[in-house]
């Protein structure tokens, strides 16, 4: 009871890596504003760089990275120190290598809900696509690497970041799928891939209108949510 109760626990700890809301404390700290009541009202780089600028953007777009990548190692060590702790007792049939991937998906399941249901923000946040990125390369890093190219590459020749960004959830699905990876990873990729692309709704229906604003173009308040 003692393992299960200490594993919730783990979670929760990766989803509050998650919902530190780094866009949000950047528009605090280096403007003074609530982002989330200026340009596209989204807490993520891409409103940052619309509206405190590249350098912050870059940061925000950094950390919200290590904040994944950082849930993965978490969840990680944190296993190991659970089945190396003589007072948890882990069930005798529960093997830890068997558990690990387990206890890493679930772990990055929950720093992208924290990112984009940030109990800090009234359960509000962003798209959770940089918080994903950096899930994938500390899972597995040609995963990640695949993703961060199609990323960059789709990014260079549209210059839109919400198509760039589930073009690089696809792609980290097909490659989880293509490649050699334990089924809880594979569980993972394709749920939170298809959950990024959710949080993307409304950039969906402005990339079919033809309306989804570019990188350098300004945004109507009226069209949130890039």
């Amino acid at each position: 009871m003692i393992f299960w109760g200490a594993n919730v626990a783990g979670v929760a700890i990766a989803y509050l890596f998650g919902a530190t809301p780094t866009a949000y404390l950047a528009g605090k700290l280096l403007g003074g504003i609530d982002i989330r009541e200026h340009g596209s009202k989204s807490v993520g780089a891409t409103n940052a760089l619309r509206t405190l600028g590249k350098w912050p953007a870059l940061a925000v777009l950094v950390v919200d990275v290590l904040k994944g990548g950082a849930a993965i190692a978490f969840a990680r060590w944190y296993c190991a120190w659970l089945y190396a702790s003589p007072a948890v007792a882990p069930p005798m049939a529960l093997d830890q290598q068997a558990w690990t991937p387990w206890a890493v998906g679930l772990a990055g399941l929950a720093v992208l809900l924290g990112h984009s249901r940030s109990i800090w923000l009234k359960f509000t946040g962003g798209k959770s696509a940089a918080t994903g990125l950096g899930v994938l390369l500390a899972m597995s890093w040609l995963v990640g690497l695949g993703a961060a190219a199609a990323f960059v590459v789709a990014l260079a020749t549209s210059r839109i970041v919400s198509f760039s960004s589930m073009l690089a959830a696809l792609v980290g699905i097909a490659l989880i799928c293509a490649l050699e990876q334990p089924l809880p990873y594979r569980l993972l990729v394709i749920a939170g891939g298809l959950y990024v692309i959710a949080r993307h709704r409304a950039n969906i229906r402005r990339l079919l209108s033809g309306t989804e604003p570019r990188i350098g173009q300004s945004v109507p308040v009226s069209k949130a949510g890039s």
